[in-house]
């Protein structure tokens, strides 16, 4: 026990873990330490002084990252942020006014949903094509739609370059340059993508980018990055010109999407410090799709396994559907689903949601080829255990 009632967590450490959220988000050694050392809350503050923004502090080298993620991303500007859904807030805010639309995919995620509400605005989903695909054809089908009934374009469009849904990999440069014949900017979601394949932004075409330290730079939450170019840096990290009525005070160098500052504390330095394995394990991506390819092909060897996300694989995360496999023994077990958690976690292995049996996900980033042999005999386990056909 730790902290009073507060249980040590040891997942990672005990078990093969393949939660799709936290598979790419796991913290390196070095980012530990880091934590333990700069946890207090306002570590990065120790070096702070004029022009008093965190991504100005030379030592420790915070200024330095901030332009090692630059080309990293293929981006012009980039800042440190509690979290990717911060990002979409700080875009949304500074492209729209309200009422005005935006689009969005079929598959984005809730935060992008709540950005624009938040913001006044009015979301539009760009239908998905029969493999669950985002297209350009759609995209520019759903503009002409748009202009047709408001009498306006949309202001943005936010595309995923893998979505959460299914892990699929959408039409990013082909959408970007649908948009940008119409002048519309595009936000470009990497949270799935960014730390864990080699991602250019302006090769994919993005005019913002926003990143997940959290779900995929091995940091910890909440933590992610907001990226832009050109004249859109300008607008989104734009600085303060207010100035109080009695004091005459002003924040000249504070920028006003940020709210002053950007990231702060072990977050900030837990960051820094994965960051050269984050570099390194993005150059090893063939592997990783080698191996959920390798794990894809031994999981449809159970009779009635099917995949839902496009295949070949081109990420990590996978949407399966065991409807007519795993969830026929479900229906007869005392346990109900939980039979197949209680299976799985007696082999070491955890992650999939406790009680699913019909469609589900994992994640298989980050495994080691032993792990990943195992997790692929696990289901085949099961199978034979409760009298599946297994192919041989």
């Amino acid at each position: 026990m730790m902290g009073g009632d507060l249980d040590t967590r040891a997942r990672d450490e005990l078990f093969i873990n393949v939660n799709p959220i936290q598979a790419a988000g796991r913290l390196t050694p070095e980012a530990m330490k880091a934590m333990i050392s700069y946890g207090d809350g306002y570590s990065t503050c120790d070096w702070c002084s004029k022009p008093f923004r965190l991504d100005k502090i030379d030592k420790p080298p915070i200024a330095e990252f901030h332009s090692d993620l630059e080309d990293f991303t293929g981006m012009e500007e980039v800042r440190l942020v509690p979290g990717a859904r911060r990002g979409f807030e700080s875009v949304v805010s500074t492209v729209i006014d309200e009422d005005d639309v935006v689009l969005i995919s079929q598959l984005a995620h809730n935060t992008e949903f709540l950005s624009v509400e938040k913001a006044g605005g009015e979301a539009r989903e760009i239908p998905v094509n029969e493999d669950n695909i985002h297209t350009a054809s759609a995209t520019k089908e759903k503009i002409e739609k748009v202009k047709e009934e408001m009498g306006e374009l949309p202001k943005l469009i936010m595309v995923d370059h893998i979505d959460y849904i299914y892990g699929n990999r959408h039409e990013v440069e082909k959408i970007s340059e649908v948009a940008h014949d119409y002048d519309i900017p595009v936000l470009l979601d990497c949270a799935y993508s960014l730390g864990v394949l080699p991602v250019d932004g302006k090769e994919l075409g993005a005019d913002f980018l926003i990143g997940s330290g959290h779900k995929s730079m091995a940091s910890p939450a909440p933590s992610g990055i907001l990226a832009a170019n050109g004249r859109w840096a300008d607008k989104v990290f734009r600085t303060s010109n207010i100035e109080g009525d009695v004091t005459g005070r002003s924040f000249g160098s504070k920028e006003v999407e940020m709210l002053g500052c950007t990231l702060m504390g072990s977050n900030t330095f837990a960051m820094m410090a994965s960051f050269p394995e984050v570099k390194e394990r993005v150059q090893n991506w063939d592997e990783e799709l080698e191996k959920v390819g390798y794990l894809v092909e031994e999981f449809l060897k159970i009779e009635g396994n099917k995949i839902l996300s496009e295949m070949p694989r081109k990420h990590t995360t996978v949407k399966v559907d065991t409807r007519e496999s795993f969830d026929k023994i479900a229906k007869n077990h005392d346990r109900r689903g939980y039979f197949f958690y209680d299976e799985l976690k007696e082999r070491g292995i955890i992650g999939i949601s406790p009680g699913a049996t019909r469609t589900w996900k994992m994640n298989s980033f980050g495994l080691t080829w032993n792990q990943i042999e195992h997790l692929a005999e696990a289901f085949k386990d099961i199978a034979r255990k409760y009298d599946l056909p297994v192919e041989d």
